[in-house]
């Protein structure tokens, strides 16, 4: 199945093509509108020549933190970011071979899959909890128990980035977030 989260058809490719990217479009969603952060892969690639987490790992900070903030930046906080594009690069050279899909394709468990992703920078339980959800429901990766780690985003309905498949999608779970948002303000 075609990643559909960028809403931009070469952006999108670039997510269903490489596992390095859909990893690092999640790293990049914080603070910044989902599409925008899943648009940054794309644009490192672009820019950089290659999504190759071996050549991102050992390019330099500061001409990556430069390639990553100029307009259109990677994100909000581009400079930053690529600092932290680097890490997870650099974890997945040094734990998995640079190849991200190992992340999934080699965990046993859900519980395995959400402690892997937990380990990487950037991934705190939530993006972990929404990853695992999008890994399933997008890629049809499903080890045992990957419900139960990903609570909530495990069900149908429009939650989070793992439920959106289009632009119709996306506006659902934009709508969820803001009503979500209003719930917990009062």
């Amino acid at each position: 199945m075609a990643i559909q989260i960028a809403q931009d058809a070469d952006a999108d490719r670039v997510l269903t093509d490489d596992p390095f990217a859909l990893l690092t479009g999640m790293l990049l969603d914080q603070q910044y509108p989902m599409e925008h952060a899943f648009r940054g892969p794309a644009k490192i690639l672009q820019r950089f020549g290659t999504l190759d987490p071996v050549a991102i790992a050992e390019a330099d900070p500061e001409e990556f933190a430069e390639l990553c903030a100029t307009p259109p930046a990677i994100h909000r906080y581009g400079r930053s970011m690529a600092g932290r594009v680097q890490a997870l690069a650099r974890v997945v050279v040094d734990e998995y071979d640079g190849d991200a899909s190992r992340i999934w394709t080699e965990a046993k468990s859900g519980t395995t899959l959400f402690k892997r992703l937990t380990d990487l920078p950037g991934y705190g339980e939530q993006k972990a909890k929404i990853f695992v959800a999008l890994l399933a429901k997008q890629l049809e990766v499903k080890p045992r128990g990957w419900t139960t780690v990903s609570g909530d985003y495990s069900r149908k309905g429009f939650r989070s980035v793992a439920d959106v498949t289009g632009p119709e999608s996306l506006q659902k779970v934009r709508d969820h977030k803001k009503a979500m948002k209003a719930q917990n303000r009062s």
